[in-house]
């Protein structure tokens, strides 16, 4: 059953799931059908009504965006920035000696069972 609660400032309307009533049911209006005018010179071009879409103006829109967001991104310091590079620097270092010696011990590998 629909309980409807009237207050001043605010309207709510709380349905439960047992509501059978036609106002708890969502339906879909179609729109009414106009009869086709019938064109003679007098009358504008088809057309006359419609939008003029401006190619530019996504590119515009996201330029917009991309720059809005760019102003809220907190960007570091100096020294946050160089030790950022410092930690990318290390890490890059330690994979290279790694990759290293995985190849180096599956090349020994593979002429051991190879056999040159």
């Amino acid at each position: 059953m629909a309980k409807a609660n009237n207050n001043d400032s605010a309207r709510i309307t709380r349905i439960s799931a047992s509501d059978t009533s036609s106002s708890s049911r969502k339906t879909k209006k179609t729109p009414k059908a106009t009869p086709k005018a019938t064109r003679n010179s007098k009358q504008e071009p088809a057309t006359a009504g419609r939008r003029v879409v401006n190619p530019f103006r996504p590119v515009v829109r996201y330029v917009k965006g991309a720059w809005y967001e760019l102003r809220q991104v907190r960007w570091p310091d100096r020294r946050s920035t160089w030790g950022m590079t410092g930690a990318l620097i290390a890490f890059t270092v330690f994979f290279l000696v790694v990759i290293i010696l995985l190849d180096a011990g599956f090349q020994q590998l593979f002429k051991l069972i190879i056999g040159k």
